[in-house]
């Protein structure tokens, strides 16, 4: 591979992992020096627009699959996605200077609207959780280079709520304006055209017409299946429309070499389906295995579920089987877990954890309280450690 096919996909491999790029970015020198071909390559393969500025890159992902549960579907993440609106929402509207509690204030007014709370929405800043949910977002925003901290700690904002305490961030204006990908904009709804349901806003949001042609067909259908391949874990013959799936089986070997040529991902065709593998996680943005705790209990999981699969192929394993499972491993292995790991009752809390991330790695699915594994779950196993001559030394 030549240095600057290297420099290419490394590029690519940052657009990917991180959507927005500021020109502080270190990676922003590269998309900037391999922007032609990677632009024609997203748009000939996904579909995808990438935008270059002096500010920062923009690379337009468009979900495949805008209903996924898996994205940001629990309680924290739904709030938290809230605020990130309502605070884009607020800088919008500031000037180029702003700080924490003035963005607090701000943001509580839009928070106050009558339709936001009738959707069960609340927001005060009162609660310590609250000012976390509001630091959170703003720690995202400085990560993304649309707020720059001048000066100010956002830590003493949450312990002291902001009486004391202060943070004055630059605004980005243009970061600001690339951050929305969708093709039409929340605001351009008429007063009852929005669709009812969250998924139908969403896909509303994203829909690209298509010409009613073969070739327009054809070209959308590849679109969507490069779109599951380069985000997803594993894309699953059963998981996909008919259309969608007669394509990928006529085509997934020539769709699979091209797409892998260019990321340098390498690419793994099963009969339940396809996959691009990361091998040096440049674009994973939750390993397994990893350290800690939770993610200890998760491979445990994991493990128990493949095994579990193997002998008896098809049969859900309950929550209820699962936290079992996992008190009876905290007597094995309770003594390298974090403390609130070994209480009474924490297994539950674990237990969900680990498939909620299972579940989002498209390893499991759920059914009701039960849990099924999925085929690839089971490249996953723990063997029995064993010490070489070289660990008997170095002890």
């Amino acid at each position: 591979m030549s240095p600057a096919d290297d420099e290419r996909r490394r590029a690519l491999h940052a657009l990917l992992m991180r959507p927005l790029l500021s020109s502080s970015d270190p990676a922003y020198p590269l998309v900037r020096r391999h922007a032609d071909a990677l632009r024609v390559w997203l748009s000939c393969e996904a579909g995808w627009t990438l935008g270059l500025e002096r500010e920062g890159a923009r690379l337009y992902k468009r979900p495949a699959d805008t209903a996924d549960a898996t994205r940001g579907s629990d309680d924290d993440a739904r709030q938290r996605s809230v605020l990130f609106c309502l605070v884009c929402a607020v800088l919008e509207r500031a000037e180029v200077q702003i700080t924490l509690r003035e963005l607090g204030t701000r943001l509580l007014e839009l928070a106050a609207d009558p339709e936001l709370l009738a959707t069960g929405f609340s927001f005060t800043l009162d609660q310590a959780h609250e000012r976390r949910d509001l630091v959170f977002v703003c720690r995202r925003l400085i990560a993304l280079g649309v707020l720059h901290r001048v000066e100010g700690d956002e830590d003493a904002y949450t312990r002291e709520g902001g009486a004391a305490s202060d943070a004055l961030y630059d605004v980005q204006r243009r970061l600001l304006a690339m951050l929305f990908a969708g093709l039409r904009g929340p605001s351009t709804f008429a007063a009852g055209e929005a669709p009812a349901t969250l998924d139908a806003r969403l896909a509303a949001l994203a829909d690209e017409p298509v010409l009613d042609a073969p070739e327009s067909r054809r070209n959308r259908l590849r679109h969507r299946l490069s779109r599951r391949l380069l985000d997803d874990p594993v894309v699953y013959f059963d998981e996909l429309d008919d259309d969608e799936r007669d394509y990928l089986a006529n085509q997934r070997g020539p769709l699979a070499a091209r797409l892998a040529e260019f990321t340098g991902l390498l690419p793994e065709q099963r009969s339940e389906g396809v996959a691009l593998i990361d091998e040096d996680g440049s674009l994973t943005d939750a390993m397994m295995p990893a350290e800690g705790t939770e993610a200890h209990v998760t491979l445990l999981v994991a493990e128990h579920l493949a095994a579990h699969a193997r002998s008896e192929p098809g049969l859900a394993v309950t929550e209820l089987a699962l936290q079992h499972h996992v008190r009876l491993m905290a007597a094995s292995f309770g003594r390298y877990w974090k403390k609130d790991a070994r209480e009474p009752g924490a297994e539950r809390g674990l237990v969900r954890q680990a498939v909620d991330q299972l579940e989002a790695l498209k390893l499991v699915r759920r059914d009701g309280a039960a849990v099924i594994a999925r085929p690839a779950l089971l490249r996953y196993s723990l063997a029995e450690p064993r010490l070489t001559q070289t660990s008997l030394l170095a002890s």
